[in-house]
């Protein structure tokens, strides 16, 4: 008979995002073991241990929620996680929640301050329990993200994404902008409609580029962009990246294999210098556009995680390697490292991005 696997502080499973907290500290969204991992510290050598755990009662657990009620330190399929200001923001998705640490955990199940999408810590219903979403509600978000002055939250189940004026301050604090709907109280797939520049279908990661606004919309297989912070609901997007225009989102653009200009299933995105990246996690890729380049439909022009444009294969079809990707989920940037939630091959990699990513 064989032996379960066992989590400890040296493994994952499928994690979906990771981000590096202002005091330095890297933190991982271990989702299939529904629990956050902390290093004091960027790692400096492969395998190093995790020294903080929420989410578990010690680091040779696992289960949702802890295999007991939700609560301010269980977890529930972590997807999303961002440096808040000082702190830490974490969708914790099947709970239907945002929770936010105004500083970084410093010990085991270190409880957050404040959740968002629940009226309390013991709460876990999509939208509330209420058939309509509303402001102050969350369905499976899967993005968070921080601009310096708003909370991103991509509140996925409900095809949109809300923003926070200013770091949220009381639990179940309403959102003031609503995207991807034309108002709080609609969660339709894609408005309703088809595809458009003002809707959405699955949207995901989050990303800032001096005063431009980019989400991955990964269920419309595309990068919406707005040339600065939206200012009304439902405002539509001005660029598109990985279609032709904004009313098609087929994966690849109908082609089985990729190209410089498709998308397939793009969840995650980042900046750094004036290169946006996306990882286009269905290709098992990474591609990136330098801002002057970026306009509706533009091909990027950096590549990594495969050989070629026209390559797609979970790790190029061979074994991992340090260079190889399988469904990449989470990205960002802290200093010179790339830092990839490479979930299919249950790992996080740190890249130097000069020389892999924008060379």
């Amino acid at each position: 008979m064989v032996a379960p696997v066992v989590p400890s502080e040296r493994t994952m499973f499928a994690p979906r995002a990771a981000c590096v907290a202002t005091n330095g500290s890297l933190w991982v969204a271990d989702t299939g073991h529904h629990r956050l991992l902390g290093w004091t510290a960027l790692p400096t050598e492969d395998n190093e241990p995790a020294t903080v755990l929420v989410g578990q009662r010690s680091f040779g657990d696992e289960g949702r929620n802890g295999r007991g009620d939700p609560g301010p330190a269980t977890l529930n399929v972590p997807t999303g996680i961002a440096a808040c200001s000082n702190g830490l923001a974490l969708a914790d998705a099947w709970n239907h929640r945002v929770l936010l640490w105004l500083e970084p955990p410093r010990r085991h199940n270190q409880r957050p301050d404040l959740v968002l999408g629940q009226g309390s810590f013991g709460a876990a219903d999509p939208n509330g329990g209420r058939e309509t979403p509303a402001a102050d509600t969350l369905f499976w978000p899967f993005g968070v993200a921080w601009d310096g002055t708003r909370l991103w939250v991509a509140d996925t189940g409900n095809r949109r994404v809300l923003v926070w004026d200013g770091l949220p301050t009381r639990s179940g604090q309403r959102a003031d902008l609503v995207l991807g709907q034309r108002g709080f109280a609609c969660r339709d797939e894609n408005s309703g409609g088809a595809p458009s520049a003002a809707s959405m279908r699955w949207p995901h990661g989050i990303a800032f580029l001096g005063p431009r606004v980019f989400i991955a919309d990964a269920g419309n297989n595309r990068v919406m962009g707005w040339p600065q912070t939206p200012s009304s609901d439902g405002q539509a997007c001005e660029t598109v990246l990985g279609q032709p225009g904004a009313d098609t989102a087929d994966h690849n653009q109908g082609d089985y294999f990729p190209g410089s200009a498709t998308l397939n299933m793009p969840y995650a995105l980042t900046t750094v210098a004036d290169w946006l990246v996306v990882a286009d996690t269905a290709n098992s890729r990474l591609v990136a556009w330098r801002e002057a380049d970026i306009a509706n439909g533009a091909a990027a022009s950096r590549l990594a995680g495969q050989d070629n444009w026209r390559a797609k294969g979970e790790n190029r079809w061979r074994s991992p390697s340090r260079d190889s990707l399988c469904w990449p989920y989470g990205l960002g940037i802290s200093g010179r490292h790339a830092i990839i939630a490479d979930a299919g091959n249950n790992r996080v990699l740190l890249w130097p991005w000069s020389e892999e990513i924008v060379a």
